[in-house]
């Protein structure tokens, strides 16, 4: 089994039961084993300003999937939640994306682990440093990559948002 972090966010709808449920059938793919959960973290838009705030998680897995298997499983699961197609970094009822598995490098057209834009998320490195702080990308550590961005991007807004974490909390069923 492999392990893999991913990062879920969502800014449309009821944000909080989006991610319990996406969290919920991600526990159920087969092949899957569902790990830590972060809390939530609420943050301003990426990439398109004109649109509501995010709530935002990650997650860590075990899986037996090969990357592009999980690719499909998370790109199901933001079908069964209601993705729409629309502009890139535009709203979304969810987004699920593979951030990270140690030890693993996919580039390809449709896929890249690691993701290429980590180390400019604080939306991804808040939760991802709260779940492995000392998991590294080549040779830098995630706690040292989201002090890094929390410096230099310090006008990017992300928040822990502990009453979504507790709503969250209650609507998930596993």
């Amino acid at each position: 089994m492999a392990e893999a972090a991913l990062g879920l966010g969502t800014n449309l709808g009821d944000r909080e039961a989006a991610l319990a449920r996406a969290v919920d059938l991600l526990a159920a793919t087969p092949g899957v084993t569902l790990g830590s959960v972060s809390r939530l973290y609420r943050s301003a838009p990426w990439g398109v300003a004109d649109q509501p705030d995010f709530l935002n998680l990650c997650l860590l897995i075990n899986t037996d999937l090969e990357p592009a298997d999980l690719l499909s499983a998370c790109k199901a699961v933001e079908a069964k939640l209601g993705r729409q197609a629309r502009m890139r970094w535009g709203p979304r009822e969810m987004d699920v994306d593979i951030l990270l598995m140690p030890g693993v490098e996919v580039d390809t057209e449709t896929l890249v682990i690691p993701h290429p834009r980590i180390a400019e998320r604080r939306f991804v490195l808040e939760p991802l440093s709260e779940l492995v702080p000392d998991w590294k990308i080549g040779s830098q550590a995630i706690k040292s990559m989201t002090a890094a961005l929390r410096e230099k991007a310090a006008d990017q807004m992300c928040e822990l948002d502990e009453a979504a974490t507790r709503q969250f909390a209650s609507l998930r069923t596993r």
